[in-house]
């Protein structure tokens, strides 16, 4: 895939970028290491000063950073500001809270013969972050707003097709008064993926992404024992039980499904209705559904815009078209948009059946497929019989069915009577073929940092005795 800028509302290559050459990407390995060396010693308290900076960087930057991820991508301008809003309350979030989670954490010293015990967690080093093209600023900020609290040092590796975005993220952290070389940009193809991650300066990976692109850096990285951290694909269920308030679920249904035009790891993508529901259900999402206004991005009146590229485009029409042939029937939209750029329209299925390939895949645009069932442990024998496990989502009153939800859904997240969607304040991550690892929080912290025992003994004309004691007990 060449590195350009593609403008999916008309197809137009604004762009192009030739990818770094072998010296080039060998400099910016050698800067990073030496900016790691460095940079570990600076202070909590200093990250956290760069990184308000940066968010008033992005406040200031809004329109500019929020078009050209239109401009690339083709997510409507209103949600490119939200995403650009949301980085920046994102860093401020580890500026207010990063210091005080780095604080050493104290263990009980009289048990273990100190006179003090704690952990000091501390970073790694270089960190490469595999990031993909549907949230371009987000994506690639849940890595690099914990990373660089943390001390570590960050490449990314971004989609080719998002360029621009890519390196405004250099220059955004750059502007803000960061150490130089602290976050770079690589603009690399995937082929060279293997040599950054296998390089001795490099010390860990995070990838978002698809399953087979997970399974190939985690083995790279295996190999190389280093740690990763993988946030995969999703087919996120949403149930509605007869106790749930159907027309706001099926409101919200219609955003989850249909969000950043249907292009979101943790988007509704399944949809399982109670059978005493399912006619009132199904008539209210289909309707809103078809009120959906589709057109170009920039637009403010826009509700789904374009799929990001054309061989996505293709995906989406030939998941339907199998499913249709084998027997699904459409409730709402179901083809293409007749007009330049790569537009689908918003589509609802019914009467899907595991013969058809979206059953078991994630399709990447706005498809929503619905399913009848009988029970809640109906529900959730089918959802969790797929291979992902990201998110998921329960409508309904019920406390025991809300408990029943909690404990057997087979997901990372768990989200009731509202939006699947991700917070710095809530663990970002998923179970199974969804990947592994955590974002976002203290967790999403410490995934790239070394949690170091301190133990400190008592003056040295006592210690002897309680060493030798201690010894045998290894």
């Amino acid at each position: 895939m060449a590195i350009a800028t593609i403008n999916p509302t008309t197809g137009e290559t604004l762009r192009t970028f030739e990818p770094l050459s072998d010296t080039a990407l060998e400099d910016k390995l050698a800067r990073a290491a030496t900016a790691a060396a460095s940079y570990r010693r600076t202070t909590p308290g200093e990250r956290a000063g760069w990184l308000r900076a940066a968010a008033d960087v992005l406040d200031a930057d809004t329109d500019r950073v929020a078009e050209l991820m239109t401009t690339e991508m083709g997510k409507t301008l209103a949600s490119a500001k939200a995403e650009v809003g949301k980085c920046a309350a994102a860093l401020r979030w580890y500026a207010e809270r990063g210091p005080a989670l780095l604080e050493p954490q104290p263990c009980d010293a009289a048990a273990v013969g100190a006179t003090r015990a704690y952990v000091v967690h501390q970073p790694i080093g270089v960190v490469l972050a595999v990031m993909p093209w549907n949230f371009p600023l987000w994506q690639a900020m849940r890595f690099a707003a914990p990373a660089l609290m943390a001390g570590n040092v960050g490449l990314l590796k971004h989609a080719s097709n998002v360029p621009q975005t890519a390196l405004y993220m250099e220059e955004l952290f750059r502007t803000a008064g960061f150490p130089d070389d602290v976050f770079q940009t690589l603009l690399i193809g995937s082929a060279t993926i293997e040599r950054v991650l296998r390089d001795d300066r490099v010390a860990g990976a995070t990838l978002t992404g698809s399953a087979p692109a997970g399974q190939s850096v985690a083995a790279i990285a295996g190999d190389a024992l280093k740690p990763t951290v993988l946030e995969l694909g999703g087919s996120d269920p949403f149930i509605v039980m007869p106790s749930a308030h159907l027309d706001r679920a099926a409101e919200v249904a219609v955003t989850s499904r249909n969000q950043n035009n249907g292009q979101s790891c943790i988007a509704a993508k399944r949809f399982f209705v109670h059978r005493d529901v399912a006619e009132e259900f199904t008539r209210l999402f289909a309707a809103k559904i078809a009120g959906l206004t589709v057109g170009d991005p920039m637009d403010d009146a826009t509700q789904v815009g374009p799929l990001a590229t054309e061989s996505g485009l293709e995906d989406v029409e030939k998941y339907v078209q199998d499913a249709v042939a084998k027997g699904a029937t459409v409730l709402a939209g179901a083809k293409r948009v007749d007009r330049p750029g790569w537009f689908y329209e918003p589509t609802l299925l019914s009467g899907i059946t595991p013969e058809m390939d979206l059953y078991a895949e994630e399709v990447f645009g706005p498809v929503a497929a619905l399913f009848t069932v009988d029970s809640l442990d109906e529900a959730i024998e089918i959802a969790n019989g797929h291979p992902y496990g990201l998110g998921s989502n329960l409508w309904s009153e019920d406390e025991d069915e809300r408990a029943q939800f909690v404990r057997d859904i087979a997901s990372g997240m768990a989200f009731i009577n509202g939006m699947t969607t991700s917070y710095p304040e809530l663990p970002f991550g998923g179970v199974k073929q969804s990947g592994y690892g955590r974002e976002l929080t203290e967790l999403g912290m410490r995934e790239f940092m070394n949690a170091k025992t301190v133990w400190v003994g008592p003056p040295s004309s006592e210690q002897a005795e309680g060493n030798t004691a201690g010894a045998a007990a290894e």
